[in-house]
């Protein structure tokens, strides 16, 4: 998984291996330069805690994430994912809105899909009349 230069790493590039992470418990902080985590896929900062929590200054971020090269650490999905690391780093506390957005936006999709069958439904009975 990628956290900007800084990759989680189960010796492998491959989604299964990164699917390893989230049965083991475990994952290896890996440092790599952008241009070979990102390829040519699109990136941006995203520091959207920065209004609501203090940032760190930047040589202590750096310092802090130095010293997890290549150190394994736990790994959960739903409270100690790359997130949570990464803003451990940045402000002093593991955050992540990844998990309750993912939930909020499957709920989402699964009301809209049950009120879209519910009215082709309703239509077709109407049509059956």
């Amino acid at each position: 998984m990628t956290t900007g230069p800084f990759t989680w790493d189960e010796g492998s590039s491959s989604v299964l291996a990164s699917s390893a992470s989230v049965c083991t418990g475990k994952a290896k902080v890996k440092k790599e330069p952008l241009e070979k985590v990102a390829g040519n896929d699109q990136w941006r900062v995203n520091n959207k805690y920065d209004r609501s929590r203090t940032p760190r200054p930047v040589n202590e971020i750096i310092r802090r994430a130095e010293q997890w090269i290549d150190r394994e650490v736990p790994y959960n999905v739903l409270n100690r994912n790359c997130e949570h690391f990464v803003t451990e780093l940045r402000y002093g506390e593991g955050v992540s809105d990844q998990v309750q957005d993912a939930v909020n936006d499957g709920t989402r999709a699964t009301l809209i899909g049950a009120v879209a069958l519910l009215a082709a439904m309703a239509a077709r009975a109407l049509l059956r009349m």
